[in-house]
């Protein structure tokens, strides 16, 4: 078993993406996740075969990622809310011209500049195609110290599976906690080989090319086209989430990450007073886990998402109940994290 290391969010995190083979970063500092910017720093600095940059912007950071990615390299940017909207461009891009790459979002308060403050209100942006076009970003969401390591290292390997730009979306509490953690020899994966569309340099054969853009309509379609199959099976094998006491539940919550944590306590306290609370914790935003959440709606009938927002995880919820349940919301916008006690009153008003 490995040792186990008591280590802040962000850091761990860096580590992660190092022991995954990511020897690139290129970022800019912002927070609550500038931890992370400074942890490669010191790391990939003393590392032969490794680039770090902190750029002048997260223009320029996201197509630094997307050039150093486009050789086959395993290669890194992480910032927090609005730099992440200022990466949207070349983030759309990427996804284009099927680049693997790893974008780690931090999330703070919005909107605007807002706040440093904890919160998940970029839910819309990371699942839904941020920037223009139709795409998608495979997204995942840690709850924990120990899963943002063990999601990072997934994120690298999906990555490269599915040629897709991969985000973790945490925020800003998982980047500042500590925890034990340890960073587990992950199995080897069987991966595809990249030789096909790197760009290496031409050797003898035909060049690749790698574009984001056609000007005929007809190509650009038949593009959309192949992309939107590879999101087709993602949804049909990537799917990942945690149900927690469904049998028997009064009212399921709905939530993911930090506030995921939260519920756990909720169903403990709930369950004390002769309430029984079951949750469905998405870890995949995308592909979203639609399934769990319709076979559930079929037999409990009172779901209740809980967001650090104004509610944006609850369309992809509402989708998937299809008319089956009743829905509440409840939610905390511009980085307040509510408590075990608010919710479990909600609860109790919705029952």
């Amino acid at each position: 078993m490995a040792e186990k290391i008591l280590m802040k969010g962000n850091e761990a995190i860096g580590e992660a993406a190092i022991i995954a083979g990511c020897r690139y970063y290129f970022g800019y500092p912002i927070t609550p996740q500038s931890e992370l910017t400074a942890y490669m720093a010191k790391k990939l600095l003393k590392m032969k075969d490794a680039a770090f940059v902190q750029s002048e912007s997260e223009l320029a950071a996201i197509n630094m990622v997307y050039g150093a990615a486009s050789t086959g390299v395993r290669a890194m940017t992480s910032s927090s809310s609005p730099g992440i909207s200022l990466m949207q461009e070349g983030i759309s891009y990427i996804a284009c011209s099927e680049v693997p790459c790893v974008v780690i979002n931090m999330m703070r308060g919005g909107p605007g500049l807002g706040d440093i403050q904890p919160a998940q209100s970029d839910y819309f942006q990371a699942t839904k195609g941020g920037g223009h076009g139709d795409y998608h970003l495979i997204v995942l969401a840690p709850s924990s110290v120990q899963e943002l390591v063990d999601l990072t290292m997934d994120a690298f390997d999906l990555a490269d599976k599915y040629r897709n730009p991969a985000m973790i979306l945490g925020d800003g509490l998982l980047g500042q906690m500590m925890e034990a953690v340890e960073f587990k020899k992950k199995p080897k994966v069987d991966l595809p080989s990249k030789e096909s569309w790197t760009l290496v340099g031409c050797k003898g054969r035909k060049p690749h090319q790698i574009v984001s853009f056609n000007l005929n309509p007809s190509v650009l379609e038949k593009m959309n086209l192949v992309i939107n199959e590879k999101y087709k099976k993602l949804e049909e094998k990537e799917v990942r989430y945690e149900a927690i006491s469904l049998e028997n539940a009064d009212l399921v919550i709905v939530a993911y990450g930090t506030v995921a944590r939260i519920v756990k306590t909720v169903i403990q306290k709930a369950k004390k007073e002769g309430i029984n609370v079951g949750l469905i914790r998405p870890i995949t935003l995308y592909p979203f886990p639609e399934k769990i959440i319709g076979d559930t709606a079929e037999k409990i009938k009172k779901f209740l998402i809980v967001e650090m927002s104004l509610g944006q995880l609850i369309e992809d919820v509402r989708l998937a109940v299809n008319g089956k349940a009743k829905i509440k919301f409840y939610g905390r916008p511009g980085g307040i994290i509510p408590s075990p006690e608010e919710i479990l009153e909600k609860v109790k008003k919705c029952l």
